[in-house]
């Protein structure tokens, strides 16, 4: 809600307008949304730090603006404004109406997704728009709609503000700006009281008094205006080597307001259009030259990074992609040499077999059609597809078409661009079951990216296969598939870009897309006959186990999810957090206090996912079959080590934090049994403990602190006997490991034939002795820890080979 005082603007979130407020305090509290270069909200900054241009940032920080032209429609006049002698950049210079940013944590919100680019409607940049039409000059919120605004296209421009401060100016703007065109019947009805901190005078002119002042020598101009003035809204503009948005006949936007405003004829909304300053605004304290090369067909770059267009920037769903993957360096990885030879074991050595080429399934199956399901699995989820192969037959073709059959959906609920409207794609995702697996020739064209695009339109290849499997495999995947469809129908009008409201809608949302997921999987464990028929019933634990593992994606997706408009770290938790009243204050934090907030909720979250973890292992205790078993309990050990990755870590907030490939594959190697499950549960639950108790010493003080050290108390007790068998027979094999590196070492010297030799002989004889010894025995202690596990008391899982007999 706005509440309109004189000489005040308060929003829900706190931000106030003081008109006894000086410009430099504005420059600090204000916090813009930072960009990609294909405008993708990427994190925040303060308005101080984005238009500073230094040596480490040459240009700033590129971030989101607007600029508004009112036009009085009975005069086609337009307002223009001079901005006040007290602005710190450009100021003195004459300029369009209004020029601004929008801002993170304003109250209506002010941060626009892809989706609302493409479909021209930006009511976060026109928010914003009102909003500072009456700080600036006075006008009224009332007076101007927010559907008489006109969005036309979008500018990419960079200028340091050479003429002010000199050559080596610290200041400049870098950004992409929203072209707002606005009309009014008669200036005379219109309220203007401009504030003298912000404009020094105003000035309604027509296009050839515009022009008779650009040509005045006296006057200064602000670079983006005389830009968009020439080479758009004026029809007899200098085209200066670029393209104008104009008609055949070279009309531009001012020329004809009536068709600009009443038609789509000028607007474009794909384009980011991208210019380099005149050379007076070229330099500043980061000496910063030309950026964008204008040669046809040649790729398009901006501070080191390629441009694409909206839309194109991964041919992933979603943000997939547009954000970096925090990963250690290959040389860090290399060195742990215990989780290089478990990469090696998993691969060549103790791989995880598949069981897709068993002639039961070869009989059973259209060969290529099930050949594109497995590929087209590959490509979605390489990560599931491992774990789904290596499923005994009689249970493997069920679930890998249960999973496809889910992602499509998935894909429909992701897609924010495709359906003309939200009662499209509900449509759509409600008739899921009843078209895509009743049709045999349902497909969707054109719906998602890249490979999730590929699975819709070529669904009918994984519809031949859903129509082969068993009746009671095709019932549970049917009616999974219409509940997750009206959950995520729930969510498709809810507007997510701040996430969900609270952590119940947090958990309803998670029970939708994984919890049923669970649900499902435990159905269809149990109608194969590999689980026993009650574990059909465990809806309570199959959903928990689902959460943790939903819960933990979230939260490591962050900034992910945060860019795609679509986030769901619940609202009850994380404006707890944040000064701005904006989820993207945590992102690419500058500020202490923003880093500091953004651990706190952090670690809130992660200890909300580890209070999942007694009913995941419950669950897994209650499996009997060894593949399935490995199948559900390899991604629950992969989601701890993350939830331990996450904790307390700040790439969380500045891209996308992942476990080691190598320590995967060591994870993989250990998950065989519930010995193994728990050894690992209670590792990264001890380490959790670790690092909260290292930063507690550190003065950190951790809302969360109490309540995380009471979530991993409780799996550590839960695991714990577990755990100290593991480390009874670790320290056996590491002594053994020992002994005999030493002994290889000591043959290598041996084997060194003195000074007539090649001198590096015995370095190589050692080193490689060394690292064949640490392989081998890490090879053997993955075997003899399985041969230990078996002998003790904890109760063996049995293959699906001897459950079928």
């Amino acid at each position: 809600m706005i509440m309109m005082e004189e000489g005040t603007f308060t929003t829900a979130s706190k931000q106030q307008w003081d008109s006894t407020m000086s410009q430099s305090q504005f420059m600090e509290r204000d916090t813009v949304l930072v960009l990609s270069d294909s405008d993708i909200v990427t994190g925040s900054s303060s308005k101080k730090t984005s238009h500073v241009f230094q040596p480490s940032q040459p240009r700033g920080i590129l971030h989101r603006a607007f600029s508004v032209f009112l036009f009085d429609a009975s005069t086609s006049e337009l307002l223009l404004q001079q901005r006040a002698s007290t602005k710190i950049t450009f100021p003195n210079v004459w300029t369009n109406t209004c020029c601004s940013h929008p801002l993170h944590g304003m109250e209506p919100g002010e941060v626009d997704g892809p989706e609302d680019v493409m479909d021209g409607s930006v009511r976060g940049v026109k928010n914003a728009a009102v909003r500072k039409l009456e700080q600036e000059l006075g006008i009224p919120v009332g007076e101007l709609k927010l559907e008489e605004f006109k969005f036309l296209t979008r500018l990419h421009y960079w200028a340091a503000d050479t003429v002010t401060h000199g050559k080596k100016s610290p200041w400049g703007e870098h950004e992409i700006d929203y072209v707002l065109f606005i009309t009014i019947p008669s200036k005379d009805k219109l309220t203007v009281r401009p504030h003298p901190e912000e404009v020094d005078d105003i000035k309604w002119v027509t296009q050839s008094q515009l022009l008779e002042m650009f040509d005045d020598e006296n006057l200064l101009f602000s670079p983006w205006f005389r830009l968009i003035a020439k080479r758009w809204m004026i029809g007899s503009g200098s085209d200066g080597g670029e393209t104008k948005k104009r008609d055949d006949e070279g009309q531009g936007w001012w020329d004809d307001l009536e068709r600009t405003m009443k038609t789509d004829d000028f607007c474009d909304y794909e384009t980011i259009h991208r210019f380099d300053p005149p050379s007076e605004h070229m330099g500043g304290g980061g000496d910063a030259g030309p950026i964008f090369e204008r040669e046809e067909g040649k790729k398009l770059e901006a501070n080191g990074a390629g441009v694409a267009p909206v839309g194109n920037t991964s041919k992933k769903q979603g943000a997939y992609g547009k954000i970096k993957t925090h990963k250690e360096s290959k040389i860090k990885q290399l060195l742990r040499v215990d989780e290089v030879w478990s990469a090696i074991a998993l691969l060549y050595l103790q791989p995880l077999e598949s069981n897709l080429e068993s002639d039961i399934i070869k009989e059973s199956y259209n060969p290529s059609d099930l050949e594109f399901c497995d590929d087209i699995l590959c490509k979605v989820s390489r990560s599931f597809a491992a774990v789904i192969r290596q499923l005994p037959s009689v249970l493997l073709v069920d679930v890998l078409i249960f999973y496809l059959v889910l992602r499509a959906l998935d894909t429909v609920e992701d897609d924010m661009t495709f359906f003309e409207s939200d009662k499209e794609k509900v449509n759509i995702l409600l008739s899921f079951h009843k078209t895509a697996l009743v049709d045999p020739k349902w497909k969707l064209m054109g719906c998602g990216e890249g490979d999730e695009r590929r699975l819709l339109e070529e669904f009918p290849k994984c519809h031949s296969i859903y129509a082969t499997l068993p009746e009671s495999s095709r019932r549970v995947i049917s009616d999974i598939t219409l509940r997750m469809a009206t959950g995520m129908a729930e969510f498709v009008d809810k507007d997510l870009g701040q996430g969900t409201v609270d952590v119940s809608q947090y958990n309803r949302y998670c029970h939708f897309v994984a919890g049923l997921v669970g649900e499902g999987l435990s159905r269809l464990f149990s109608a194969s006959g590999l689980e026993q028929p009650s574990l059909a019933g465990e809806l309570h634990l199959s959903d928990q186990m689902g959460l943790f593992l939903q819960k933990t994606n979230i939260i490591r997706d962050y900034l992910e999810d945060y860019v795609d408009g679509r986030a769901f770290w619940p609202q009850s938790v994380w404006k707890k957090y944040s000064c701005s009243g904006d989820l993207g204050y945590f992102a690419n934090p500058t500020a202490e206090e923003a880093r500091t907030a953004g651990l706190n909720c952090l670690n809130e979250l992660v200890t909300d996912a580890l209070e999942l973890v007694p009913d995941s292992l419950s669950y897994l205790s209650k499996l009997r079959c060894a593949e399935v078993f490995r199948f559900c309990a390899i991604p629950q050990v992969m989601a701890i080590a993350t939830l331990d990755k996450c904790y307390h870590n700040e790439d969380v907030f500045t891209g996308v934090v992942k476990i080691r490939k190598g320590m995967s594959c060591q994870l993989i190697n250990d998950t065989t049994d519930i010995f193994g499950v728990h050894s690992i549960f209670n590792r990264f639950a001890s380490s959790i403990i670790r690092k909260a108790d290292t930063f507690r010493k550190k003065g950190y003080n951790d809302p969360s602190y109490e309540r995380t050290i009471n979530a991993c108390e409780t799996i550590i007790e839960l695991t714990e006997k577990e755990a100290k068998e593991a480390a009874r027979y670790a320290s056996f094999v590491n002594s053994t490991t020992f002994v005999t590196s030493c002994a290889a070492a000591a043959a290598a010297c041996l084997a060194y034939k003195g000074p007539n030799g090649v001198p590096n002989n015995m370095a190589i004889a050692t080193a490689t002795s060394m690292m064949a010894s640490f392989g081998i025995l890490s090879l053997f202690k993955t075997g003899f820890i399985r041969f230990l596990n078996k002998s003790s008391d904890v109760s063996p899982l049995m293959p699906a080979a001897k459950l079928c007999k």
